[in-house]
């Protein structure tokens, strides 16, 4: 009876460790990749990282930022006009992949992004760059502005598309950065999910023979159920690569309203097996919370006796493990707003956020009402300033005279001895 207790301990031992190393398996996934990251799409909190800040060239998942500004700056349906100069002082920039674009050729917009993010087309990124900006060079520092305002801190542009530089750099936590930027742009997800696509005919191209198209497949296996690396809901990814920058990639996708981001750079090419480890792991383990909705009132601000509702500018959520109770602290501290006057609606200050002791995401936070510093309220705080002038003026006043008194007490003294050096 003693061995069969013993043997079912023992099972029951071995069992328990086993389900451990599971999860403890679960918690640490492995890549293959050089570089890796693993992004809320929504918060842009990390929750796997390997090298995230490396520098390296990212060849043409550069054009996730091309693609980023058109769809901030362009009507998809604007036509472009390639000018006279797009196969001279921009041939440089248009090896590789491309559509062969003829000089003085119009194309929408919308066709040069489709070809852009799905054959990763050169020629295409340089006639939006110089539709946007009317140089690379320009378009460059477009590129270079926008990625400082996501908050990249490893990246440097040179071109539009990627072809090798060595001045031309990123990082995985800035493409991710990028990604997570250009996902909110619904229409990303309609061409970056798209698997064949055909351009219109142009007055350069397919104008004598309809036959003729510009039509390309998507390459993102991670698109197509029939691929061993399919992943139920993508919504897009980009690759990249030259000889001299190795192979790149990020891509994002979305479950249960949760969206992840992820970034790959390496000497081999693992980022498909990559993506799906890292969008397992991110789906599996963590879970979105959110803190506050849009226009709820997060607390009320006492300024000068009058009540100031502080409005949430926006959704907030933070990220927690799952089954976590984790809860998000902040304060306001007195004195934080000194505008005499504002607005319904005007941005007062941010929100410092910590999540177990470490800062998340500050929230903006709105006035709920105007405000203006009326007559009394002047007059108290005029009093109250005259107060402090006076009790400054009154210290100082104060140290005048017994300076003075001193100097008289001084001046005494010396009398009184030389009228005794006079007597004696």
């Amino acid at each position: 009876m003693k061995k069969i207790i013993c043997t079912i301990v023992l099972a029951i031992f071995l069992a328990c460790n086993l389900n451990f190393d599971v999860l403890a398996a679960q918690a640490t996934p492995t890549v293959g990749s050089d570089n890796a990251i693993l992004i809320d799409g929504r918060t842009g909190e990390i929750l796997y990282e390997k090298n995230p800040d490396v520098q390296f060239p990212p060849a043409s998942t550069t054009k996730t930022m091309t693609a980023l500004l058109t769809l901030e700056k362009c009507n998809l349906n604007a036509k472009v006009t390639v000018s006279n100069d797009f196969l001279t002082k921009d041939a440089k920039y248009i090896d590789g992949n491309r559509i062969y674009i003829n000089n003085g050729e119009e194309i929408s917009v919308k066709d040069l992004l489709y070809s852009l993010l799905l054959m990763s087309s050169n020629d295409s990124a340089v006639a939006l760059a110089d539709y946007i900006s009317g140089s690379v060079d320009k378009f460059t520092q477009l590129m270079n502005q926008r990625a400082k305002e996501l908050g990249c801190t490893d990246t440097n542009f040179v071109n539009p598309n990627g072809l090798y530089d060595p001045n031309h750099k990123s990082s995985v936590k800035d493409l991710a950065l990028i990604m997570k930027e250009l996902i909110k742009n619904p229409m990303y997800k309609t061409i970056a999910t798209t698997q064949v696509y055909q351009m219109s005919p142009t007055n350069k191209f397919n104008a004598e023979n309809t036959q003729k198209t510009r039509r390309f497949w998507n390459e993102d296996k991670l698109l197509y159920k029939q691929s061993r690396y399919y992943y139920d809901g993508l919504i897009g990814g980009k690759p990249g690569y030259t000889i001299q920058s190795f192979q790149s990639f990020t891509a994002a996708a979305s479950r249960n309203n949760m969206d992840l981001v992820v970034a790959f750079h390496g000497k081999t090419k693992t980022y498909y097996e990559d993506s799906k480890i890292l969008f397992d792991y991110g789906f599996q383990n963590f879970e979105e919370k959110k803190l506050f909705s849009k226009g709820d009132v997060v607390t009320t601000y006492s300024l000068n006796g009058t009540k100031i509702p502080l409005i949430a500018s926006d959704d907030y959520y933070y990220v927690v493990p799952k089954g976590s109770n984790e809860t998000p602290k902040y304060s306001i501290p007195t004195n934080s707003i000194t505008k005499k006057q504002f607005n319904k609606g005007d941005t007062l200050l941010n929100l410092d956020i910590t999540l177990n002791g470490k800062k998340i995401n500050s929230l903006k936070l709105l006035s709920g009402k105007s405000y203006k510093l009326n007559t009394t309220e002047k007059l108290s705080e005029s009093i109250i300033n005259n107060k402090q002038y006076a009790l400054i003026a009154g210290i100082v006043g104060i140290a005048i005279l017994l300076s003075m008194l001193g100097f008289i007490l001084h001046k005494v003294k010396v009398r009184k001895t030389n009228n005794k050096n006079i007597y004696f």
